[in-house]
Parts: structure tokens; sequence; C-alpha cells
């Protein structure tokens, strides 16, 4: 991932000063040299700045503006036309919605995704001539996800399809093996649940989760065997496909 990242930062930077050298809609507080020429760096920022005269470190960071993941669409005329034969492989932007990217129109767009705020590259190797088969991928965290009652994409994917996650809690009697777990919006497919209880894992499975029942739409145990839970309150996380 650090790959990418470079890469796209180095790729955004090329097109910011490009356009404050044409366009002047670009402000800098550094002076921009052709100074490092078949050097191993395309671009150095590092030197536009003297600590001895700013030791506090006051205008070192790179402002993005902010993009709608959920609204953006790629412009592929210039693709298309051979203006980028990285098929835009590493390109980066700063999200600042929650929701899912569009799908493509006419080759506009790539897989569908699920995106938060945050930073987010376009992960499209090989795909010089198409962004289709792309997809916005979160840049440079952990990847650790903190599951609670409102939805959240997790950072698993199977075969293109998303996994989403959502928790909640339930109650049983210690009777039977009857569950009945509130289907998120949208759901098509169950991926996994895991039950907790006292800070614990308790149990990493169950038997079935039947999603044409609204009540008693979960068994549990595991893929063989019915089990029946003892009485008591336990927390759950649902991953699951929609």
């Amino acid at each position: 991932m650090k790959t990418y990242l470079f890469k796209s930062i180095f790729f955004f930077l090329v097109l910011l000063f490009s356009n404050e050298i044409v366009n002047a809609q670009v402000n800098t507080n550094g002076t921009i040299a052709n100074n490092i020429t078949n050097e191993n760096p395309f671009l150095d920022a590092s030197s536009n700045f003297d600590n001895s005269l700013d030791p506090t470190g006051n205008g070192k960071g790179l402002l993005f503006p902010t993009t709608d993941l959920t609204t953006f669409t790629f412009n592929t005329t210039t693709l298309f036309a051979g203006g980028f034969p990285s098929g835009l492989d590493g390109m980066i932007v700063y999200n600042a919605t929650i929701g899912n990217t569009l799908a493509a129109v006419n080759g506009n767009n790539g897989i569908v995704t699920a995106v938060t705020p945050g930073y987010y590259y376009y992960y499209n190797p090989g795909g010089f001539d198409s962004i289709t088969a792309g997809k916005w991928t979160p840049l440079g965290s952990s990847g650790i996800k903190n599951y609670s009652t409102t939805e959240v994409a997790t950072s698993t994917s199977i075969d293109g399809k998303q996994v989403y996650a959502i928790k909640g809690t339930f109650t049983t009697l210690g009777t039977d093996a009857l569950l009945t777990i509130a289907k998120p919006s949208g759901m098509t497919g169950y991926y996994k649940m895991t039950t907790y209880q006292s800070g614990m894992t308790f149990r990493t499975g169950i038997s079935t989760f039947n999603m044409d029942l609204i009540t008693n739409n979960v068994v549990t145990g595991n893929g063989l065997f019915s089990e029946v839970y003892p009485l008591g309150v336990y927390t759950y996380t649902l991953e699951y496909f929609k």
C-alpha cells in the first residue's frame, strides 16, 4: 500500500504544480525549480522550506480538495486517447462522504465500493485502456473498523462483492437454538456471524441464517449441528453481502 501512497502523491503533486504554471489557480509557499534532472525523484518539495526560519513546521502540509466519491464519475476521454497509460492506477483523492460509489455507465466508473470519509486510491493495475475493473481502496490506515449498530463496510470483498458488518444484541432463554436477528436493509447473502459474551468471543459461527424469515431466522450452532446457548445476553457481529 505504501507504493501506491507515494505513487499517488507524486502523481497528484505533478498535476498540482502543472496547474499552477498553466492556469495560476493553485497557491504555493515555495519556489518551483527544474534542477533535479536525471535524478531518481522527479519531484522534491523538501527544499522549499527553511526550518531555521520556520522551526514550527508551519505550511508543510499538502492540502487536498475534498471529493464526493458517491457521485464521482471519471472523465475517460483522455484515458481512452492514451493520455494516462497507467489507467489512473494509483490516483488519490480525499473522500468526504459515506455511501457507495456509482456503477459504471459507458465505462466511466469501476466496481461499486462502500466508502467513508478518508483518503482513497484507485486500484486499477493493468487497466491502461479501461477503468471498469478498478476499485476505490482505502489508503494508509491499518484497516481497523469499529463495528457498531450502524452498518459499516469491512476490509473484505469476495469476487468483487463488498462485505458489510453490523453489531447487535440478543437474549436467550436457554431452551432452544432459535434466535431472531434483524436482517440488515439490502442484505442479499450471509457471510459470517460472531457471538460475544462478557467481552470475549463465545462462538465464531451459526448453524443457519434464513433470510426468508422475519422471526426465528437464526439457528445457533455450526454448519453441522445446532446448539442451545445458555440463558443470557449476547453481543453479535453480523457480516453479509448486499
